[in-house]
């Protein structure tokens, strides 16, 4: 006992951080025990912090010289077996960490000990262990120069099994199930310029929470996990003046419209605040009628003037692919070579993306030889099932303080099931304005009843929605 940790590893601060909120933790939970065994409850804890950084450090299977040097520097004070093995060859001959992995796939005694407690006392213990877990992982992964896809992708597995856990157990938590979900898809609210002062970043959690909120997405919201992941990583190496590999941040989003896109697009611009990547987090929007002008000379004024109110944010292009039509005298030629050299100018300043069809958007990216390596990352938005268009539509109905019946819960679902899900398939729009027609019918309705109560001015009949 009474041992410290290594200052000289990147581990050494969050498995430290670890030991020393968590003991404490554990001793007032164990309150009672013999104080023979309370006196193990740091190495129970220390022991914990050894399991996650192992696992993570297995999640790929490579065990790099970096990950096991600083494992060792960590871990051979408390441990003998670390300390025995005393350099990376001989921790890899003994296979220590080999199939460590595994500790990820369920939550841990102590993880489970913490969640009861929390449901018992009101408490946030398992909040802050989901925190200083993911702490370790995005060390271990810092160390080495870029983090594999199995690494990242393994982070976010266990990140999601201890929410869910927290959330099964009914325990409170920052941006958990009792947030109303939002509806990815609809109508794109208004994206403002930010005012000055700007408002505090966001915190990643929040936005996080907001993103698994969303109905339906489930690929993408991993792809978005996945990026977030690596810029945390690639921000705790430059923030430790270590190498960082540059890759663009620039995205293609591609899928039918109303599935989510600009939604998804501001919470990535808020994410890219938060983590450092742009000093704004405004999302600015346009299409071909907002870069292409009528008259030689303007394209390129008004694709300026857009990356102008984009500097320091996010700048979204939608339907990017209708840029390439026509020869190559068209002015969307020019709108996109414009583009190219406006993102190489600005290629710290300013993160693009480009949405549309899937076919049109490879079109697109072939318009200009430097398009496709500033787009290396594509992210694809599939169209809502007619259950989740109807859960699109039960949020909307929440959102505007309306109610619908079972019978009109059922007849949205059988007009959206009797849609044709060809190219351009309305998705969430075709909610919109389902929504809007069911609460045009309603008011029709209600208006000549005379006097109402609350109840019936906030229930949708199925009456009021649309046939199929």
């Amino acid at each position: 006992m009474g041992q410290t940790w290594p200052v000289d590893s990147p581990l050494s601060r969050p498995v430290e951080t670890f030991v020393r909120e968590f003991t404490p933790v554990l001793v007032d939970l164990v309150a009672g025990l013999p104080l023979a065994k309370a006196d193990k409850l740091p190495d129970d804890v220390a022991l914990e912090a050894f399991n996650l950084a192992a696992a993570f450090i297995d999640a790929d299977g490579r065990h790099t010289d970096e990950e096991l040097s600083a494992f060792i520097s960590v871990f051979a004070a408390r441990f003998d077996t670390v300390a025995r093995a005393g350099s990376p060859p001989a921790l890899r001959a003994a296979g220590l960490l080999a199939g460590k992995r595994t500790f990820l796939d369920a939550p841990s005694p102590l993880f489970d000990l913490l969640v009861q407690a929390d449901r018992r006392s009101g408490t946030a213990h398992s909040w802050r262990y989901y925190l200083a877990s993911v702490e370790i992982a995005h060390a271990v992964f810092a160390l080495d120069d870029h983090p594999s896809h199995a690494e990242l992708t393994a982070v976010e597995r266990f990140r999601s099994l201890l929410l869910r856990t927290i959330d099964g157990a009914g325990v409170t938590r920052p941006g958990g199930p009792e947030r109303a979900p939002s509806t990815a898809g609809g109508e794109p609210e208004a994206a403002a310029e930010p005012e000055e002062p700007l408002e505090p970043a966001r915190p990643l959690e929040e936005l996080l929470a907001e993103l698994d909120g969303l109905v339906g997405l489930a690929p993408v919201k991993a792809e978005v996990k996945l990026v977030t992941n690596l810029l945390r990583i690639e921000k705790l190496r430059a923030e430790r003046g270590l190498k960082v590999v540059e890759h663009s941040r620039h995205l293609v989003f591609t899928g039918n419209p109303g599935t989510g896109k600009t939604t998804v697009a501001r919470l990535l611009a808020q994410i890219y605040r938060t983590l450092g990547v742009v000093g704004k987090g405004q999302l600015i929007e346009t299409d071909r009628s907002g870069l292409v002008a009528g008259y030689i000379g303007q394209t390129s004024i008004k694709v300026k003037e857009m990356f102008t109110k984009a500097l320091g944010g996010v700048l979204l292009i939608d339907e990017a692919h209708a840029l390439a039509r026509g020869q190559e005298r068209d002015f969307g030629h020019e709108a996109i070579d414009m583009i190219v050299k406006l993102m190489e100018d600005h290629r710290d300043d300013v993160v693009v993306i480009v949405a549309g069809y899937p076919d049109e958007m490879a079109t697109f990216l072939d318009a200009n030889p430097g398009l496709r390596s500033r787009f290396p990352k594509t992210i694809y938005f599939d169209d809502y099932s007619n259950e989740e268009l109807q859960q699109i539509f039960d949020g909307m109905c929440a959102k505007s303080h309306y109610s619908p019946t079972e019978e009109a819960r059922a007849q949205v679902l059988a007009f959206v099931a009797a849609r044709p899900r060809d190219r351009g398939f309305g998705n969430a729009r075709l909610v919109r304005n389902l929504f809007e027609a069911a609460v045009s019918a309603q008011a029709t309705r209600v208006v000549e009843l005379g006097d109402v109560t609350d109840q019936v001015l906030v229930t949708l009949e199925a009456a009021d929605v649309p046939a199929p």
